[in-house]
């Protein structure tokens, strides 16, 4: 099933349930008395993080979640049960917008998070609660509350150790199916990739999440092209491979991704970056040295190479990666 990184959804809590209209009626008890019961509460909407989904697909073609209602009181003065909370399931780092998305209601960003974000109903009174001094014999009963009710709009931010950016068919997705296992759509022309994808990089006992982003293109941060689309899971990568055709100028396509990030978000720049200049093997060697010196007068940046077509040449990065990513890991411990 194709990737889905937003969905509309419509949650409705549980009606409380009607309090009960009830006397006794026993043989030897005289003026019995009311003895309706309340409603039960209705069920809550709670939305939790459930570990093994990356993705909103299941919202597809399922897009309203409406828990149970609260059951009525009854006689005896016996209560209505409470009805059911309703749990939907979402993807580690979803965030939860209202309809309009002026307001991000919660970011569920931890594997154990959740939340209830729609409150059942109270349950209605019975009418032994209007019992009094001066009516021994109330026939009054309330219903019970409605519960809460909204649409939301529910936006995922992919989390991996390495997201590759880089301008449009620059060989992202080339470089992703070489490594991995991950069967991304590749061609030569842009925007072969219109949705992210994920790989995992297995090396030893170490396993690498690599997200394979939709091409970034100048005016990205303004919506342009796939704009904000790409840049939100920018946010969530712990470190970035910048890839740069080395057959084209690579210090003007190093700039206009970087531009833009600093246009969406100034914190996108301060993430660690390894710069891999792909397609090699379209220049000479003195033409790649010079695109390396290039790239590294504007880069304070490690520069590495490759042709992601030559899958030997692809791997032979794959000891970069693992490095990059562990020394990520260590300087953020020595930072905390």
């Amino acid at each position: 099933m194709d990737f889905l990184d937003e969905a509309r959804i419509y949650v409705k809590a549980g009606d409380g349930g009607r309090g009960a209209c009830s006397f006794r009626r026993e043989k030897y008890v005289e003026f019995g008395g009311p003895d309706g019961g309340d409603g039960g509460r209705g069920g809550d909407v709670i939305l939790r993080v459930k570990d093994g989904l990356n993705t909103l697909s299941e919202f597809r073609y399922k897009r309203q979640f409406k828990a149970e209602d609260g059951f009525s009181g009854s006689r005896k003065a016996r209560f209505g049960a409470a009805g059911k909370a309703l749990f939907v399931d979402v993807p580690i780092n979803t965030q939860i917008f209202t309809a309009d998305e002026d307001v991000m209601l919660v970011d569920m960003c931890a594997p154990d998070d959740a939340v209830v974000i729609a409150k059942g109903g109270g349950g209605g009174l019975g009418n032994i609660r209007f019992k009094s001094s001066t009516d021994r014999a109330p026939s009054t009963c309330t219903k019970g509350w409605l519960g809460q009710e909204m649409e939301l709009l529910l936006k995922l931010k992919l989390f991996s150790d390495i997201g590759l950016l880089g301008l449009p068919n620059a060989g992202k997705s080339t470089l992703l199916s070489a490594i991995t296992r991950s069967k991304t759509k590749i061609g030569n022309y842009p925007f072969t990739t219109l949705v992210p994808h994920l790989g995992v990089l297995k090396v030893g006992y170490e396993e690498l999440v690599i997200a394979d982003l939709p091409g970034l293109i100048e005016k990205a941060s303004a919506g342009v092209g796939l704009g904000h689309r790409f840049l939100k899971h920018v946010e969530r990568c712990r470190l970035l491979l910048h890839i740069i055709d080395s057959s084209q100028d690579v210090v003007t396509n190093y700039k206009v991704v970087r531009n833009e990030m600093h246009l969406y978000n100034e914190e996108l720049l301060r993430k660690p970056e390894l710069i891999l200049l792909n397609k090699m093997d379209s220049i000479s060697s003195a033409e790649l040295e010079l695109k390396i010196a290039e790239i590294r007068s504007v880069a304070n940046c490690t520069v590495i190479c490759c042709s992601a077509i030559d899958v030997a040449s692809a791997y032979g990065i794959v000891d970069h990666l693992v490095r990059f990513v562990e020394n990520a890991k260590l300087d953020s411990i020595s930072k905390s």
